[in-house]
């Protein structure tokens, strides 16, 4: 799971905001079969928010939003996600994401796929965070996060 909630209040609304969202992952190669990239992976009812629908709701700025190519194991379509979020007003987040320090591991031999990485950018610095952590943003800061490539799988 990778989960990012932001709360804070939004001046152009007037009102206090809380989003909290879900980001997709590779899920990892099963026998005879590629994984699938950029997915919600063994879970139900979890939409992608469209960019467009998120910007319009809240003073965030989508900075990045695409495959993390290269991040899953032996095999093809088990690709994580790097989503970058700006934001236009000082807000709080957390973040709780798991196989950031073990990677998901492959089966029968294949490659396990690449661990996750969260970090803030402030003043064009990049900081690394931990997988589970809760931090003060500030106007401008950028919060990203690189889900977890899946695990592939050896020859059966």
């Amino acid at each position: 799971m990778n989960n990012l909630t932001v709360g804070g209040w939004n001046p152009s609304r007037d009102a206090p905001y809380a989003y909290y969202e879900t980001t997709g992952g590779g899920m990892g190669a099963r026998p005879g079969k590629h994984g699938a990239s950029a997915i919600h992976n063994h879970m139900t009812n979890t939409l992608n928010t469209p960019v467009e629908a998120l910007e319009y709701a809240y003073p965030f700025r989508v900075r990045r939003y695409e495959i993390r190519r290269d991040s899953g194991g032996s095999g093809a379509f088990n690709d994580g996600i790097r989503r970058e979020i700006e934001l236009l007003h000082d807000a709080h987040a957390t973040v709780l994401s798991d196989r950031r320090v073990h990677p998901p591991y492959g089966l029968r031999g294949g490659d396990p796929g690449q661990t996750g990485q969260n970090y803030l950018i402030r003043d064009g610095a990049r900081e690394d965070l931990p997988g589970k952590v809760s931090i003060e943003l500030r106007k401008g800061d950028v919060i990203g996060m690189e889900t977890p490539g899946g695990g592939g799988i050896g020859n059966d």
